[in-house]
């Protein structure tokens, strides 16, 4: 894991092994802070905690993007009491798939606290679209890509995309959707919409960018999209591992393109 990077004024980022994962901190003028998809093993969440303490913040909320179960996480170290916000989509989603994920933490997080996983607040449906805290505006952008009940977050004009926008990644859909497609380019649009008020995108997995940075991976997700619409993108240079190739199959033998 790397320590806290600040970002902004009142946005810090810790990266961690696993799959490059992020955590997003985003910091109040009076040491509160709301602490985003924290990550991933029992040591590096101390760790995020240690490295909170020495700054001498206080965790007052936490934020999940959507419910795998490497954005679900949590410690007592951060507060057992702590609300920890996600739309209300995806507080269903988290809890109908909680043994599941559970399960699959335990694997590559081994020690992860089963009994905080997962216990999350929903937000007030039709509410203004922000995270409920004291702590400076936190806007929730909500759409159906990648996950049921997904929200990016923007705040000081960073991004939080969750598991979206990466420079590792291709667009990985939920193909339990309707129209996994169609919901990834909605996200897309509403991300476009945005461009003009951020500076800095944090993906789930992968690397802060500038704005320059993010209308690249805009554009680089929009072709990708394109191409496995028609049975192509296996020349995507984001698909450097096994895994990757292999959702990346899947996706395209889902959307009943040619293998």
């Amino acid at each position: 894991m790397t320590g806290l990077v600040a970002v902004t004024r009142n946005v810090l980022v810790a990266t961690h092994e696993f799959c490059t994962s992020t955590t997003t901190v985003v910091t109040g003028g009076d040491g509160d802070c709301l602490v985003v998809d924290p990550g991933v093993t029992p040591a590096e969440l101390d760790q995020l905690a240690a490295d909170l303490a020495a700054r001498r913040l206080h965790v007052a909320a936490g934020f999940a993007t959507h419910p795998h179960w490497d954005h679900v996480l949590w410690s007592r170290s951060l507060g057992a009491g702590v609300p920890r916000f996600a739309t209300a989509a995806c507080v269903v989603a988290a809890a109908d798939g909680r043994g599941r994920d559970l399960a699959l933490a335990k694997v590559d997080a081994p020690g992860t606290d089963g009994e905080l996983f997962a216990q999350l607040t929903p937000l007030l449906s039709g509410g203004p679209g922000i995270v409920p805290w004291e702590g400076p505006r936190v806007g929730v952008v909500a759409h159906g890509a990648h996950a049921p009940g997904h929200a990016a977050l923007l705040a000081d004009g960073v991004l939080v995309a969750g598991d979206m926008c990466s420079d590792l990644e291709v667009p990985l859909l939920d193909l339990d959707a309707a129209d996994p497609l169609g919901d990834y380019h909605y996200a897309l649009d509403g991300f476009d919409a945005l461009v003009p008020d951020v500076r800095f995108v944090v993906p789930g997995h992968g690397h802060v960018g500038d704005n320059a940075e993010l209308r690249r991976r805009l554009a680089a997700d929009r072709r990708y999209l394109t191409d496995l619409a028609a049975g192509r993108g296996d020349d995507d240079p984001r698909l450097t591992t096994d895994w990757l190739v292999r959702d990346h199959r899947a996706q395209r033998a889902a959307l009943g393109r040619p293998a």
